[in-house]
């Protein structure tokens, strides 16, 4: 990998083709979950490879590669969303109910791409926030802070969209 990334750093067009031919696949699912649909996806994907290739640099060799390539992309895609200003017609629940799970025994029945379809159709910032804070890991501070929200925003962008996956589910049954 090390002599791949020095000879993308070189501009080596073939090695750069061969960078993007490996991490592709993987970064634009993680576009596909940000953003919903493929034509958007796409769209992050190809603003993603650009900031990777001009920032290629910067990458000081510490820490895992892919995880630094995520950390572009998934800021590529909150920028992205960020332009459309996907929370501005947000509430906030001060003092929301806590989800009760009846869903567990459906859950098991579900797959993963039929669960990542679920997760896919939620509203923008309901699938943002879930993401971001059950797939990425960020907190809700940190979700605030990228998203230019408040916690308790996160917190309830993050309930409701538990709230209408766990109805998808029911539903489903």
């Amino acid at each position: 990998m090390e002599e791949l990334l020095a000879l993308c750093k070189k501009g080596d067009r073939r090695a750069q083709k061969k960078l993007y031919d490996s991490l592709a696949p993987k970064m634009f699912a993680l576009c596909i979950r940000y953003m919903g649909d493929r034509e958007s996806a796409a769209d992050v994907l190809q603003d993603g490879f650009v900031t990777l290739f001009s920032k290629l640099d910067t990458f000081s060799g510490e820490g895992s590669f892919e995880g630094w390539v995520r950390r572009i992309f998934v800021n590529t895609a909150l920028m992205s969303l960020r332009k459309n200003d996907i929370l501005r017609n947000t509430k906030e629940l001060e003092d929301a109910a806590p989800v009760v799970s009846e869903a567990s025994s459906a859950l098991d029945d579900i797959g993963y791409k039929e669960l990542m379809a679920m997760v896919a159709s939620l509203p923008t910032g309901f699938r943002t926030v879930f993401n971001m804070y059950v797939i990425e890991g960020f907190s809700h501070k940190d979700i605030a802070d990228a998203l230019g929200i408040s916690e308790a925003t996160s917190r309830s962008q993050l309930l409701r969209g538990r709230t209408m996956l766990q109805d998808m589910i029911r539903k489903r049954r």
